[in-house]
């Protein structure tokens, strides 16, 4: 009798443990532009003052060309990160236990406004639309429906200037995994370019984000994308910002599912995080500056978590805050309490995403 009572007792035990366990989320993220050189001591104080205590555990920084690349020197940016000021920022993040991401934009944003970027601007050659030019002032859409510019996939040289890149940007952030954005690229199998052109745009891509990986996963390198041109915008009705218009969706079919995918979305909530999921692949949702949606996307992610099977709920990794302005105006924001009252803007959305995911990790 003793016997079935205790076995009664811990069976209840496990139940009443199981249910009312908490759910802590692998990925709580924030992504963000790489701080200027001017900036990178007051960077380090917020993540030692905020991220780290604020729970974030991930943290991909934008660099692109702002850095003092010694493989390719001709692609500096203006007064680039040094090797030393990386090094600050590694410090802090292994004092806090943040995965720590660099991010280079591959194949798309190339050019943004009326500027072209550094790629295209010292290597001309790889431009995947070469009869058309960067507009001098900005408008959208522009006459010829010019959003920002693509390298040539097919270049026979372009990669072994990008992967010189990755590989330097890598080494010097000691990284686990690399941010290759590959987000609104528009500009995909172009009639203007002699080697893609009449080709599949969604081969061209998976193909793209295929030969990035493979590079990556024999350097033990995770690789992480933007999962806007793996949906269709057309079927879902989501439209050609955060989903593709230009025939890329199916490129979700043949991809390795190794990557992680960043599924952003700005206006709503939306569900799509459960396309990739299905798919195979691990899946962050993505917020940016309304707090009410950053919030109902925190709510949604752990009510996936909760309604999935074992195999469904870890693909659901988390939630990154993303961050579209300077870390130095990013952080004014965010010191700054009448913007908090305003209870908009990107600061309020990543404040916002703390609190909901500490609600639910205090249950």
């Amino acid at each position: 009798m003793k016997t079935i009572k205790h076995l009664f007792f811990c069976l209840s035990f496990i139940l009443f443990t199981n249910t009312y366990s908490q759910d802590i989320l692998p990925v709580k993220g924030l992504c963000i532009a790489a701080p200027h050189r001017d900036h990178v001591n007051e960077f380090v104080r917020f993540i030692d003052n905020e991220l780290g205590p604020g729970g974030i555990n991930t943290l991909i920084l934008r660099i692109d060309f702002n850095y003092a690349y010694k493989s390719r020197p001709e692609l500096r940016g203006d007064n680039p990160l040094t090797q030393t000021d990386i090094r600050k920022l590694v410090d802090v993040c292994k004092k806090h236990q943040i995965n720590l991401i660099p991010q280079i934009n591959l194949l798309g944003h190339q050019s943004w406004a009326e500027k072209t970027n550094k790629l295209l601007e010292v290597y001309p050659e790889f431009d995947e639309t070469p009869n058309i030019k960067v507009p001098k002032t900005y408008e959208w859409p522009n006459a010829d429906g010019l959003y920002c510019k693509s390298y040539c996939p097919l270049h026979p040289e372009v990669h072994k200037v990008v992967f010189a890149l990755v590989d330097e940007i890598i080494e010097a952030f000691e990284a686990s995994s690399f941010h290759a954005g590959m987000d609104e690229v528009f500009y995909l199998a172009h009639p203007d370019c002699k080697r893609c052109s009449g080709k599949d745009p969604a081969k061209l891509f998976a193909d793209e984000v295929n030969k990035i990986s493979n590079y990556l996963s024999h350097k033990n390198i995770r690789l992480w994308i933007w999962g806007d041109r793996l949906i269709d915008g057309k079927t879902t009705g989501i439209g050609m910002w955060e989903a593709s218009m230009n025939n890329t969706a199916r490129a979700v079919d043949l991809i390795d599912t190794s990557v992680m995918i960043c599924d952003w979305h700005y206006e709503k909530a939306l569900p799509t995080a459960t396309l990739f999921a299905m798919k195979g692949f691990d899946v962050l949702t993505c917020p940016w500056r309304n707090p009410e949606v950053t919030r109902k996307q925190v709510e949604m992610t752990y009510l996936l978590r909760e309604n999935s099977n074992g195999i469904m709920k870890d693909h659901y990794q988390g939630i990154l805050q993303t961050i579209w302005s300077s870390a130095k105006n990013f952080m004014e924001e965010y010191y700054d309490k009448k913007s908090h009252r305003k209870k908009q803007g990107q600061a309020a959305s990543f404040t916002s995403m703390i609190s909901a995911i500490k609600k639910h990790e205090a249950k």
